[in-house]
């Protein structure tokens, strides 16, 4: 069976994600590397770790799947509307303008930068395995679920033992170490904040950390 490679949330940190690349044993013909959102925000290099996806995903656009995290949401949102959406500058959004050297929503956003941006996917979903950035809301079939809360939720999705018929991998909520049950498997182990950035590897359910 070919395997999958889930990263987490990388959140500027470009020297965790260049050192987790280079140890995946991933064969770029075969696997998929699906990466889980939040690659912007709070980290010091957010442009370069947008520079780095891009370049994957132009070198091997069969094998990279890039997910939407709600900072690209942010992201987005303040880039359209400006000073109206001041919560992406408090939740870290200031390290990524001034990643592209400027400190106002007039930054010199590179325009292959905006079109990944918007064209980010919000789910991905294999036979065994659903990918999203935050979670599932409980009860509501995997097809029915709405992107704010594939974006946003937390504490309803990470408590709840509700089987969606698929294992959920997801990032968002930050652990000291990966959070594995039997309905989903949360890997953002906190990069940004001096914790690890974590790779899991499917179907072994096997784990590489940075």
């Amino acid at each position: 069976m070919n395997r999958i490679f889930a990263i987490g949330d990388i959140h500027g940190c470009l020297d965790k994600i260049h050192a987790l690349l280079a140890r995946l044993p991933a064969d770029h013909t075969r696997d998929k590397i699906v990466f889980l959102g939040d690659y912007v925000d709070r980290g010091p290099d957010s442009k370069k770790v947008l520079d780095l996806v891009i370049g994957l995903h132009k070198e091997y656009p069969s094998s990279f799947v890039f997910l939407k995290g709600n900072h690209e949401a942010m992201f987005l949102d303040y880039l359209e509307n400006g000073p109206l959406k001041q919560s992406f500058l408090e939740f870290g959004g200031t390290k990524t303008l001034e990643s592209y050297g400027g400190n106002d929503f007039d930054a010199n956003i590179p325009k292959d930068h905006l079109e990944f941006l918007k064209g980010l996917e919000t789910i991905y979903v294999t036979e065994r395995f659903c990918f999203v950035h935050a979670g599932l809301r409980p009860g509501i079939p995997i097809e029915e679920q709405r992107e704010d809360d594939l974006l946003w939720i937390r504490f309803k999705f990470i408590k709840s033992n509700y089987d969606w018929g698929k294992r959920v991998i997801f990032g968002h909520t930050p652990f000291d170490t990966p959070l594995i049950e039997a309905n989903k498997i949360g890997i953002d182990t906190g990069a940004v904040y001096g914790g690890r950035l974590t790779c899991l590897v499917l179907p072994e359910i096997e784990f590489i950390f940075e």
